[in-house]
């Protein structure tokens, strides 16, 4: 410090002085140190040049930068005759220190202002987050004919355009700029380019980038990010391939773009190309790696990356010790996040949220809560996330007392105009089955996000209210992909397929929301549903548009669409195109193989995944089991049956139990499968009981049936299927008293058997048939056409038509269907036709003698399973 202080005897001149004493002035404002800069001020007064503007002004600058503004006000109230670089920097002291208000005071009794003046207003506007007031003085800034705006005035006017999204605002200024002969100003450029991204507009970004020679870092880094949002993944690759020479945070920007569009082991891929050329991660590059392990569930890359950071880190910050608390937990590792929790120096509200979340999440919803009351005991002060994670903890109807209290607390804590606390308040009462809680917190929020909507059209949804749900859509001053997929998903889930494909192309005019995985996962599950295959076909080519066709979960979402058209080979064909297969690509082909009757290539699935070390779940099992109930294979069944607990400690439930009992009953043990029954460890579910009532009816067991029907009934005393399938048994059996009990039984509870109901897709439009159908356009032709294939299907002498003697035709739905298809369809095209329940033994018969007289393939989905009849015969082989 002796160095700073100068004797002016040693000077032979002034200018020397002021030189020296300046440059210590600046380094002690660097420093930082307000002791030192009261000493300085002390020794300048006693040397006699306090009077001194240029001294004064350091002086001034000096104070500033330490933070004390008390004093820098005093040293600028002591001179005399301030000049403008004098105003300037008391204006950026204040300015630096928040109290804009009394920087624009000062600004406005400015004598004379110069640019720095009007730049110093900007940038304390900007900084503070005032970017609509930035943009006012830049206006104010142009009208003063007396000073013009500099690279840097427009530099901080494009980045609060930027901030404010106001595309059109910052074209104009661009072209201004360029009017000002600022254009090919680097900074300028840097900054027009960044407001074009933040704007959304990367087709006048690009321009401007193509026009730079030789961009910056920062503004290869500002592309990547803007194509991320505007073009997807694809695009921000192959510019980040395209750089010349990359910085940590061109690795970080795309490392986080790739985990946050869900692309997990290309992240991880990403982040060895990163080591390997030389650049050390920080908290942000294991943040967005660990958060990849935790989406695509891979605890090995997780601790992999955690010995990584205990062999390059000093110690563990809370930053990624939270990133490791909440990948171990969303893998199901809860000692593990328990114990890198416990280890950690210091817990905030982050890692306690993050701990809480994962037991909340794994359904530990009593130790979630024990975790947040241990929290507050410590006490660690609870955020609006901690609260929002908590109160999904409480989101049934058992722990809705909880949720309640917890809104009271979020009240007391002063959180309940918090925007995630009143989302998450929305879902728990949602979710607790109190819609008009649910809406009485969403009309009380002060400010609503996309989620606050979102979350009320979910609610609705889930009641099964569609309409509201589409109201509140249709409200929404903003939406997002997730909204629209919100409500594409209300649709679908609730047999709305038109309106949701109509939604969807609502969503593609629109073009401000691109579709990503989920929305296409959605399509093609209506697609299914409606088996509008020609449309799913559609949807594919516009998927793979996007690049998304290679998505795990959107090809498996095809894979099933082909399956439930009936097209089986298409569906294998895309499942052997999925290079890296999950569980659930495996378990979708395996019921592709089942419900189209193939048992022995469902079966063989099952083992090719076995054999790749994919481990089954409960829903493989129920796959391959109800693979071996369609095609009979009683031994197989058995065997999987057992393996199941065996070799993969599954236990089984009442689905599996199902599949045996019907295994066992079309088979004809209809002992071995009520003992079967009778042994469950678990209350046999109305899917038992339905599937031996089934077996019933097909080898007319009448006493078993009744008594299979009677526990049926206790369960689901509503379902018209289970009274129809009890008729049947006696009718089949000759028992007409039994079906007019039944029918007496319907009338007093009120039950009304489902319509049939088929449909078939020609000519680009789905054509709908009933029983008795006579509504169509083209009913007298489809009528003409069944009779004339009927009557040759009589001549073969395999068939007696039971309608023939008068009448009403009474034909069946699938029938009138089969029939237009006939007539509508190509000759060399298979016939593709749905129905909506099951079909009977005589419509089956029909269905194979067509395929016989007709030489036309048929292929038929009803409510069990599919029916590919060809040549006279089915693919079930008559065991449905």
């Amino acid at each position: 410090m002796k160095s700073l202080y100068l004797d002016f005897s040693t000077e032979k001149s002034y200018m020397g002085f002021s030189q020296k004493f300046s440059e210590a002035m600046k380094a002690c404002g660097n420093q930082r140190s307000i002791s030192n800069a009261k000493k300085l001020h002390a020794h300048l007064i006693s040397t006699g040049f306090i009077s001194s503007v240029f001294l004064q002004n350091h002086l001034l600058n000096m104070y500033s930068k330490c933070g004390s503004i008390e004093d820098s006000s005093r040293v600028f109230n002591e001179i005399e005759n301030p000049n403008v670089f004098s105003w300037n920097t008391m204006i950026n002291g204040l300015s630096d220190l928040g109290m804009l208000d009394k920087a624009r005071h000062l600004f406005e009794e400015m004598p004379e202002r110069d640019c720095v003046s009007w730049n110093s207003v900007m940038s304390g506007y900007f900084q503070t987050g005032k970017s609509e007031e930035t943009i006012k003085v830049f206006f104010l800034m142009l009208r003063d004919s007396s000073c013009n705006p500099d690279p840097f005035s427009f530099s901080c006017v494009m980045k609060a355009c930027g901030n404010l999204r106001l595309l059109e605002l910052g074209f104009q200024l661009h072209c201004l700029a360029k009017k000002f002969d600022f254009g090919r100003d680097p900074y300028i450029e840097t900054s027009i380019l960044d407001m074009y991204v933040k704007c959304g507009a990367m087709d006048l970004a690009d321009k401007v980038f193509q026009w730079i020679p030789n961009p910056s870092l920062f503004c290869w880094n500002s592309m990547i990010y803007g194509y991320s949002k505007s073009s997807g993944v694809g695009r921000a690759v192959e510019l980040f391939d395209q750089m010349p020479e990359r910085d940590i945070v061109s690795w970080n920007t795309i490392i986080s773009i790739l985990s946050q569009h869900g692309f997990g082991v290309k992240t991880l891929s990403t982040f060895m190309e990163m080591w390997v050329h030389g650049f050390r991660p920080n908290s942000m590059t294991y943040a967005s790696v660990l958060s990849s392990c935790a989406s695509i569930l891979d605890v090995k890359w997780g601790r992999h990356i955690h010995a990584r950071i205990v062999r390059s880190e000093a110690s563990l910050d809370v930053f990624i010790g939270s990133g490791l608390i909440d990948m171990y937990a969303k893998c199901g590792y809860l000692k593990a996040a328990k114990r890198v929790f416990d280890n950690l120096p210091e817990q905030n509200a982050v890692s306690w949220t993050s701990l809480i979340g994962g037991f909340a999440q794994f359904g530990l919803e009593e130790e979630a809560l024990v975790l947040f009351n241990q929290m507050r005991k410590v006490p660690v002060a609870s955020d609006q996330f901690t609260v929002a994670t908590i109160l999904g903890a409480c989101s049934s109807r058992k722990y809705t007392c909880f949720g309640t209290q917890l809104h009271a607390y979020s009240i007391r804590i002063g959180l309940d105009s918090a925007i995630p606390v009143n989302n998450a308040l929305v879902t728990m009462y949602s979710k607790c089955e109190n819609i008009q809680m649910a809406s009485h917190v969403f009309r009380s929020m002060p400010v609503r996000d996309v989620i606050s909507w979102t979350a009320m059209i979910t609610a609705y949804s889930q009641i099964g209210d569609v309409e509201i749900a589409r109201e509140y859509f249709n409200k929404m001053p903003k939406r997002n992909v997730i909204t629209w997929n919100s409500m594409l998903a209300a649709y679908v889930q609730h047999g709305y397929w038109e309106e949701g494909f109509n939604l969807y192309k609502v969503m593609l005019r629109e073009e401000i929301v691109k579709p990503d995985w989920i929305t296409f996962t959605t399509l093609f599950g209506a697609c299914a549903d409606s088996a509008a295959v020609r449309l799913g076909n559609q949807i594919i080519a516009q998927s793979a548009k996007t690049g998304l066709d290679f998505n795990v979960s959107v090809a498996n979402g095809i894979v099933t669409m082909y399956s439930k058209c009936g097209r089986i080979e298409e569906a294998r064909e895309i499942f052997n195109s999925i290079v890296n297969k999950d569980l659930i690509s495996w378990n979708t082909m395996i019921t592709a193989y089942a419900q189209n009757g193939q048992g022995q290539k469902a079966v063989q699935i099952f083992e090719n995944m076995l054999k790749s070390g994919i481990v089954p779940d409960y829903i493989s099992y129920i796959a391959v089991l109800s693979a071996c109930s369609h095609s009979g294979l009683i031994s197989d069944g058995k065997y999987y049956f057992d393996s199941m607990t065996r070799n993969h400690g599954i236990s089984p439930r009442s689905e599996h139990f199902a599949c045996m009992v019907d295994l066992l009953g079309r088979a004809g043990l209809l002992e071995e499968a009520n003992k079967m029954i009778e042994e469950m460890p678990i209350q046999p579910s109305s899917g038992v009981w339905g599937a031996l009532l089934s077996a019933c009816r097909i080898h007319g067991n009448t006493k078993l049936a009744e008594f299979a029907a009677k526990n049926l009934l206790e369960l689901d005393l509503e379902d018209s299927g289970s009274y129809v399938l009890l008729a049947n048994t006696y009718a089949e059996a000759g028992k007409l008293d039994g079906v007019a009990k039944v029918r007496k039984l319907m009338r007093e509870r009120g039950i009304r058997k489902n319509p049939g109901c088929s449909w078939i897709e020609a000519g680009n439009r789905v054509h709908v048939f009933t029983v008795d159908d006579t509504n169509h356009p083209q009913i007298n032709d489809v009528h003409r056409k069944l009779e004339e294939v009927v009557k040759k299907i009589e001549d073969t002498g395999k068939y007696v038509n039971k309608d023939s003697s008068g009448g009403s035709r009474g034909y069946h739905s699938e029938k009138l269907a089969v029939a237009f298809g006939l007539i509508s369809i190509p000759a060399w095209m298979p016939i593709h036709v749905m129905k909506n329940l099951r079909v009977c033994i005589d419509c089956h018969t029909v269905m194979k003698l067509i395929s016989l007289v007709t030489a036309r393939e048929l292929i038929v989905r009803d409510a069990n399973r599919f029916h590919h009849f060809r040549n006279g015969t089915c693919s079930c082989g008559d065991y449905w």
